[in-house]
């Protein structure tokens, strides 16, 4: 297992910040767009209507790319599907007149949350159904101290294929007995860290890491 102090230092190399597009991103995360975002690992099939000798059934590598006879190497990873067939489409174009083609995601990465930090079993959990941050905290064996950080619990969103929207959580609040308003359910993909130390200051947007220290994990 991991430890805390790798864990925090793993979310930490998320604030490398990338202001250019930062600028460009706008609205809370209630107004993303929620569609699955394609991952490494997902099978796609791919269908020319009008030239099937080009028909693939493609793996997702781990670099974000797929090979296409057609078109050779394309980066898909943290595309939607209908991104993908854009971006298969404009391609193929240049190969062949007015393509039309379909893309179908056949296996995909089940949905998952990440919980790091100052918490009892912190890991990789399967996402069965909804599920708020302090379920997934309870999931993870719970607060590990008295001196987590409850009220600054940090929320990190992929918001694009190499971009993270952080959001501080006050679970100390939410957490008080009188407390009665609804808690938004995580996203698939989402990663709550619990600080052992106050966090005066998170940029909102950081580059969205490797999250290969994770896979080990439970």
């Amino acid at each position: 297992m991991h430890s805390t102090r790798a864990i925090l230092l793993a979310a930490v190399c998320l604030a490398a910040i990338m202001p250019t597009q930062a600028a460009a991103q706008t609205g809370s995360f209630a107004d993303r767009n929620q569609r699955y975002l394609l991952q490494s690992s997902d099978v796609l099939e791919i269908h020319y209507r009008y030239s099937p000798e080009f028909d693939q059934t493609v793996t997702v590598q781990p670099d974000g790319f797929v090979s296409l006879q057609l078109i050779g190497d394309l980066k898909l990873r943290g595309l939607t599907v209908d991104q993908a067939k854009a971006s298969i489409l404009e391609k193929a174009s240049e190969r062949l007149k007015d393509p039309e083609i379909t893309v179908v995601v056949k296996e995909f990465e089940k949905p998952y949350f990440v919980v790091g930090g100052e918490v009892n079993s912190p890991g990789r959990f399967e996402m069965r159904g909804s599920m708020t941050a302090l379920q997934a905290i309870a999931m993870a064996g719970g607060f590990k101290t008295a001196s987590a950080k409850h009220s600054q619990v940090i929320l990190y969103r992929r918001v694009g294929p190499d971009l993270a929207q952080a959001e501080i959580l006050d679970l100390k609040v939410a957490m008080n007995p009188g407390f009665t308003e609804p808690l938004a359910d995580l996203h698939p993909g989402d990663l709550l860290i619990v600080p052992q130390n106050r966090i005066s200051k998170i940029e909102r947007f950081v580059k969205w890491g490797n999250w290969g220290t994770y896979s080990g994990l439970p």
